[in-house]
């Protein structure tokens, strides 16, 4: 189940999946190092076990894995996803992460459901942040219809998926919807939780390498709505000048 409740998806049929998994379980188990393992888990607040394999190892037993294996489609990245996520290590999600980033394009805007479920289940940044960038910002991008959607999930009582919907457009530049952006800044700008307070300072700050004027502008107008460390993160490359 997830941290909202929800029943999790179901996981369609994949031979890619399972040539996938069976390929990636052998290879990251045999690399595993207990101790790492126990740091790993550490500074990550205990949100999930870990195998111990650092990044660079892990990216490397990965692309072995994913030698000479077909491009997915929407089923595969599916079926990919939702069992990578069963399993407890978060080095399965990671490699879940890695995979939807390659593949955001293979899947249509049905791929939402799955996409919240990640991200509601397990949830930590080191998986929603990616998740958010790369994947629901791709889907969204690709289908601006879901941008109703995006306007459901800044309402959640959800931390992450509030958290998700600020960032979904971190990654647009010119073409952000800064209307929505800003809106959605206001919106949550009360939010007790260290994690959307910082998202809303991430997002500002992103968007402020587009248009530096336009995130001094807002802030100029509502700066008193924002927590300290909100306006900090927003202003941390273009500093509090002139307009």
């Amino acid at each position: 189940m997830t941290v909202t409740g929800a029943a999790p998806p179901d996981v369609p049929p994949s031979a890619l999946a399972d040539t996938l998994l069976e390929r990636l379980t052998g290879a990251y188990r045999t690399a595993a190092d207990p101790e790492r393992a126990a740091a790993m888990r550490a500074y990550m607040k205990d949100v999930a076990p870990f195998l111990g394999i650092p990044t660079p190892a892990r990216r490397a037993l990965s692309r072995t894995a994913q030698a000479g294996t077909p491009r997915p489609d929407e089923t595969d990245c599916t079926a990919l996803a939702l069992r990578c996520w069963e399993l407890p290590e978060r080095e399965y999600h990671y490699f879940a992460v890695d995979y939807l980033r390659r593949y955001a394009g293979r899947c249509s805007s049905g791929f939402l459901p799955v996409a919240r479920h990640l991200v509601t289940t397990v949830p930590w940044w080191d998986t929603v942040d990616l998740l958010a960038a790369h994947v629901v910002g791709a889907l969204v991008a690709a289908d601006p219809a879901l941008t109703a959607d995006m306007d459901r999930w800044i309402a959640a009582d959800d931390l992450w998926v509030a958290r998700t919907a600020l960032l979904h457009q971190l990654r647009y530049k010119e073409h952000t919807d800064t209307e929505r952006l800003f809106a959605y800044c206001l919106l949550q700008s009360g939010h007790p939780d260290f994690f959307v307070r910082k998202a809303i300072g991430w997002a500002l700050r992103e968007y402020a390498r587009t248009d530096p004027g336009a995130v001094r502008a807002f802030l100029d107008r509502e700066r008193g709505r924002f927590a300290p460390l909100t306006v900090r993160e927003a202003l941390k490359n273009i500093g509090a000048g002139p307009v």
